[in-house]
């Protein structure tokens, strides 16, 4: 394999297009952009924090237009990043073969677990986000180390769960600025994947990496909010899985997700601890949504030790009236 300044996107040619043409066909109408819509926002990995909409004081204005579609001509990562990544792979089971240098060209792979093809694909990820972000507040987090730790390695140590129960196929609530989708769905090998972005603008940039990472046959996005999706016979109960990282607590997430899972289906969402309290509130809701709590995994990848991935099973169908309107949600919490 070539050096890290080439990746797998850099070999592609016709990807470059101009920004919002790439985008995959949304499945269901596009949304309004984002205007300070209340409620919970994505926040950093796992903690449920709200991140500050709007470009920071210190980056500079950007142009819509000079965004990128593709990574050629990006930066390279630097290698701050990549020792990050060579560090917490070993942490969720995603362990390159003996000597390999992620990022760094050897061309060995581990079959079980993440190649470095697919570490390259999400490194172009992770390009085409820190080129956005000075235009369009996709991530609080803009070094490179903390990207690969906080948004790239938490996403991905939901890896071994998804293989362990089956899952090929998943949806992603509230992608923002890609995670967990993009990751996983590239370490997974999933079969089909949609990332759901009400956030206009967010949801261009996650249809313009999908098509420059070249997942358009397996990963769609959709510019609309899961409470349209729950009413869609062609989403509700049939997906696999449905991922959530900082999107809600978790009563207002398993009536969101719940909706759309198949029976047997599983709920992963990301929290930080404590979050005993947070359960115990949940659990009324949770099972009135007909599933039930069936893991808490922590994480172990160094730094991230105060997070957890909270597995729900989805036992029998969940009554038609959920989820409800976010008003309704408001004013009567399950």
């Amino acid at each position: 394999m070539s050096d890290i300044r080439t990746t797998a996107a850099d070999r592609r040619t016709g990807n470059c297009v101009s920004e919002g043409l790439g985008e995959t066909r949304p499945e269901t109408e596009p949304t309004r952009e984002d205007r300070g819509t209340p409620g919970a926002s994505k926040g950093n990995a796992g903690s449920g924090a709200t991140v500050r909409t709007g470009s920071p004081k210190d980056a500079p204005p950007q142009d819509r237009e000079s965004l990128p579609t593709c990574v050629n001509g990006l930066d390279p990562l630097p290698e701050s990043y990549w020792q990050a990544i060579r560090a917490g792979l070993p942490e969720i089971g995603g362990v390159p073969a003996a000597g390999v240098r992620v990022g760094m060209g050897s061309g060995a792979d581990d079959d079980s677990g993440v190649t470095e093809a697919q570490l390259l694909t999400i490194g172009d990820h992770v390009r085409l986000l820190m080129a956005w972000n000075g235009a369009i507040n996709l991530s609080g987090i803009r070094i490179p180390e903390l990207i690969a730790r906080d948004q790239v390695l938490d996403s991905l140590t939901a890896l071994p769960l998804l293989r362990r129960f089956g899952v090929e196929e998943f949806l992603d609530i509230g992608s923002g600025g890609g995670f967990p989708g993009l990751p996983l769905a590239v370490a997974l090998e999933a079969r089909r994947v949609l990332l759901v972005e009400s956030v206009g603008k967010k949801a261009r940039f996650l249809a313009t990496v999908v098509e420059a990472t070249g997942l358009g046959d397996r990963v769609a996005v959709a510019a609309t909010r899961a409470e349209t999706l729950a009413a869609d016979p062609r989403h509700r109960g049939s997906w696999q899985a449905v991922v959530a990282r900082a999107v809600a607590d978790m009563s207002e997430l398993a009536e969101l997700a719940m909706p759309l899972l198949q029976v047997g289906g599983l709920l992963l969402a990301w929290k930080k601890q404590p979050v005993n309290d947070e359960l115990a509130r949940a659990d009324g809701a949770i099972h009135q949504l007909r599933g039930r709590l069936i893991r808490l995994q922590p994480v172990i990848v160094p730094g991230l030790e105060d997070h957890v991935l909270v597995v729900v099973e989805k036992l029998a169908e969940t009554p038609r009236e959920f989820p409800r309107d976010p008003a309704a949600r408001r004013r009567r919490p399950l």
